[in-house]
C-alpha cells in the first residue's frame, strides 16, 4: 500500500497529490529533491484569478491523523500551524513551494519563464533600460522597445526587483532597472511608448490575464 504522498497545497487546502510512495525513505528523498529544485525559481506565481495565493509542498503520511502539530512560516517570518480538514492524514513536513509564473510577451504573443526572458532580451552583449508602467515591463535597447504584461502592477515590479537582485547576485552591470510609478514616470514612458507605435488601450491597462490569441492584446 502507498502510505505516503507528496502533496501540493494552495491557501492551505490540498490541490492535488503529486506522487504516491510505499517506502518512506524514497518518498523523503524525492520530496527533498523537489524542495532543493525549486530554490532555483527566480519569479514565483503570486496571484491566480486575481487573488493572493501561496503554495507549500508537504510530506504526508495515509492512514494516520494528525498527532503533533506541524508548523510553517510565513513571509513576515511567524510560524503558522498547519491543520488538515481531513481524516486519516498525517502531514510529516511541509515547505513553501514556489510555482514559475510566466511573462507574457506582446509583440511576439507568447509566455516566458524568467530565464527565457534573459536568454531572449537581456544578453550581455547590450545595455538595457529596464522600467515599470502599470502591470508593463518595458525593455530599452538602443531604439528598440520591446513591451511585456504581468497580471498586475505589482507582479510587474516584483519582478523587475527579481531581476535585479539576479543581475547584483551574476555581478552584471549591463542594465538599468527603474521601478518608479510617479506620474511624471508613467507620462514620460507613455509619451515613448505611444511614439513608438503601442496601442494606449494597452498601456493603460492595469490588471491582465495572458491573452490566449495575437487578437486579444488588451493586457
Amino acid at each position: 500500500m502507498e502510505k505516503y504522498n507528496i502533496v501540493l497545497f494552495k491557501n492551505k487546502k490540498k490541490k492535488r497529490i503529486i506522487k504516491k510512495f510505499v517506502i518512506l525513505e524514497n518518498a523523503k528523498s524525492f520530496y527533498n529533491k523537489m524542495i532543493k529544485d525549486n530554490e532555483d525559481i527566480l519569479f514565483e506565481i503570486r496571484y491566480e484569478g486575481g487573488k493572493e495565493c501561496k503554495y507549500e509542498l508537504a510530506l504526508v503520511e495515509v492512514g494516520k491523523n494528525q498527532k503533533y502539530d506541524v508548523y510553517t512560516t510565513d513571509e513576515l517570518g511567524r510560524n503558522i500551524r498547519v491543520k488538515l480538514n481531513e481524516e486519516g492524514f498525517n502531514i510529516m513536513e511541509i515547505k513553501p513551494f514556489l510555482k514559475e509564473e510566466k511573462i507574457y510577451d506582446i509583440q511576439k504573443n507568447k509566455k516566458l519563464t524568467s530565464k527565457e526572458f534573459i536568454s531572449e532580451y537581456l544578453k550581455k552583449s547590450d545595455v538595457k533600460l529596464i522600467s515599470v508602467l502599470n502591470n508593463k515591463v518595458i525593455v530599452q535597447k538602443d531604439d528598440k522597445i520591446n513591451l511585456f504584461s504581468l497580471k498586475n502592477e505589482i507582479d510587474s515590479i516584483r519582478f523587475v526587483e527579481s531581476l535585479s537582485k539576479f543581475f547584483i547576485k551574476e555581478k552584471r552591470s549591463d542594465c538599468m532597472f527603474i521601478t518608479d510609478t510617479s506620474t511624471p514616470q508613467k507620462k514620460y514612458l507613455l509619451s515613448i511608448l505611444e511614439n513608438y507605435g503601442f496601442d494606449k488601450k494597452i498601456l493603460y491597462r492595469k490588471y491582465t490575464t495572458f491573452p490566449s490569441s495575437p487578437q486579444d492584446l488588451s493586457g
